[in-house]
């Protein structure tokens, strides 16, 4: 990998992470159209672009990062939970499901879940949650149960968790918040255990290729979050359902 691919990657990491979009899907099909072949070294630089990710929650949301906001962090780390049990107990048979047509078919199907959900969804004429910190404990469980579909490729851990949110009574932007703070214990797992099995890979030979990597991850997915939540201010998520449906049906074309 070198430094152009580095950036490319950096920044459809950075954009599509925090999106209900499925970075997954996305980087398959840039890594493909790149020529970057997946190798040790490419695994330790995913590492290091979610990893940045990770940091880009924490400085856009701060004052959340506080012994004062355990309430808040209690639910998000119950919601947690399912995933995280699912995804150890059957990680060989969630790989076996790895494929472009599976991940072109969860696009679609994710897609026409969101357009169904926002057809029905009136917020005018619902009381809706429109604080993170005022989250039921059973809504957070309720949540983190939605989120474990994201363990079929091509889902988005974003999208199964906004849409979780939607169906619980959170408002547009709440649900995108909570779906940001969870992301922070589950690509902390997943990064923390990628790094154990890559980490022989941080060499001072790569070094250039992942700090390059790093940064353009982490600036993009702190320009992303602040800019889709101000998108939610005046638009919904019908733009997002109908961007799967069409990256679905061109990536079977593709494959």
């Amino acid at each position: 990998m070198d430094i152009f691919q580095s950036i490319i990657m950096g920044i459809i990491e950075g954009f599509t992470e925090f999106l209900p979009i499925s970075s997954t899907g996305h980087l398959i099909v840039a890594s493909d159209l790149l020529g970057i072949d997946q190798t040790n070294v490419t695994k330790a630089y995913e590492v290091i672009i979610q990893f940045a990710a990770i940091l880009a929650v924490v400085f856009n949301y701060k004052e959340k990062f506080t012994i004062k906001k355990i309430d808040l962090w209690t639910k998000v780390f119950l919601a947690f939970i399912p995933i995280g049990t699912v995804g150890f107990l059957f990680s060989h048979q969630i790989k076996e499901l790895f494929s472009v047509n599976v991940v072109a078919t969860m696009f679609i199907i994710g897609g026409i879940i969101f357009l169904i959900v926002e057809k029905f969804y009136i917020p005018q004429e619902t009381n809706l949650i429109e604080d993170v910190e005022k989250v039921p404990l059973k809504k957070a469980m309720w949540i983190g149960v939605a989120q474990v579909f994201a363990l079929i490729p091509g889902t988005s851990r974003a999208g199964s968790t906004i849409i979780g949110a939607l169906l619980v009574g959170l408002s547009r932007k709440a649900s995108a918040e909570f779906s940001f703070l969870l992301a922070f214990p589950v690509m902390s797992a997943v990064t923390f255990y990628d790094l154990l099995k890559h980490y022989h890979e941080f060499s001072s030979e790569n070094l250039e290729v992942l700090a390059v990597g790093f940064v353009v991850s982490f600036f993009v997915a702190y320009l992303t979050i602040k800019l889709f939540l101000k998108f939610l201010e005046r638009f919904t998520f019908v733009a997002f359902g109908v961007y799967r449906i069409i990256f679905g049906v061109v990536l079977l074309l593709w494959n």
